[in-house]
């Protein structure tokens, strides 16, 4: 998968099972990728025609300081909205990087997503990136890959992890123990974040919540590099990324509000 811009290049179709995602963001932004199984007989042009709108209505009154109308305009998303399954896909990942991700698809029809926004404010998603991928009944046949560093995230207990966070590079497993929308709407996810020297944690707990003005804004905070992750997936769903450590002090953070209250936000130190 590629971003140059404000789009995704990558094929069309692809198997269901296991699939390993390399994704490289040639752009100047931060992103991630996010695929959204749809409920049958619903396409991209039902998104355009009746979630685009309030989605955009909704955030441009939110950036003119009205929030209590904006949240009424999210209100106007058609019913079957809720039935979209969200099913993986890369965590944030920083201008000209790329990220490892592996998770498990059903098949089905897909959307490829970013949701990031603007500097004026507007979704990534309404400038051009949402993309069909259709997910064929053929298995592709291949196995997860092996871990050596455990994630856990959950809803009440927020984020565990086990294994040596050490230099060098890791493969990842992220556990869903539960799933379920947060006052943002949707639900819980797992970042891998760099953290520079005048990292502010406020401030990237602040820029997680996409449902504020700042949220997810272009550009990210000062000192904050994002390495990837393992985007929102279904209650018990297991899911996989590949990220390399050097010295330095990182967090893994979900992009929720209130992320530390909630137990989604943990820092470690790599020392060695």
């Amino acid at each position: 998968v590629v971003t140059r811009a404000m789009d995704f290049s990558s094929p069309d179709t692809i198997p269901s099972g296991w699939n390993t995602f390399k994704y490289l963001n040639l752009s100047n932004e931060t992103h991630f990728f996010l695929l959204d199984k749809y409920p049958e007989g619903k396409t991209i042009e039902n998104t355009i025609k009746e979630v685009g709108p309030p989605f955009d209505k909704g955030m441009e009154l939110i950036n003119q300081g009205k929030p209590e109308e904006g949240y009424a305009e999210f209100a106007k998303l058609p019913e079957w909205f809720s039935e979209v399954v969200f099913s993986g896909g890369s965590g944030l990942i920083g201008p000209k990087n790329s990220s490892v991700t592996t998770v498990k698809l059903d098949p089905g029809y897909y959307i490829m997503e970013c949701y990031v926004k603007m500097p004026n404010g507007k979704f990534h998603t309404s400038m051009g990136m949402a993309k069909v991928i259709i997910v064929t009944e053929k298995d592709s046949g291949n196995q997860p890959p092996k871990a050596d560093i455990d994630i856990t995230i959950a809803r009440d207990e927020g984020i565990s992890y086990s294994g040596l966070l050490n230099a060098g590079s890791h493969v990842f497993s992220v556990t869903f123990k539960d799933q379920s929308p947060h006052e943002h709407f949707v639900g819980h996810d797992v970042n891998l974040v760099k953290l520079s020297d005048n990292a502010n944690l406020n401030q990237l707990e602040k820029w997680m919540n996409w449902s504020t003005p700042f949220g997810l804004k272009t550009p990210v905070p000062d000192g904050i590099s994002f390495l990837g992750g393992v985007n929102d997936s279904p209650a018990g769903a297991v899911g996989y990324f590949k990220a390399t450590l050097t010295k330095g002090r990182y967090a893994f953070i979900s992009e929720v509000p209130n992320s530390k209250s909630k137990g989604m936000l943990k820092v470690f130190e790599v020392t060695n």
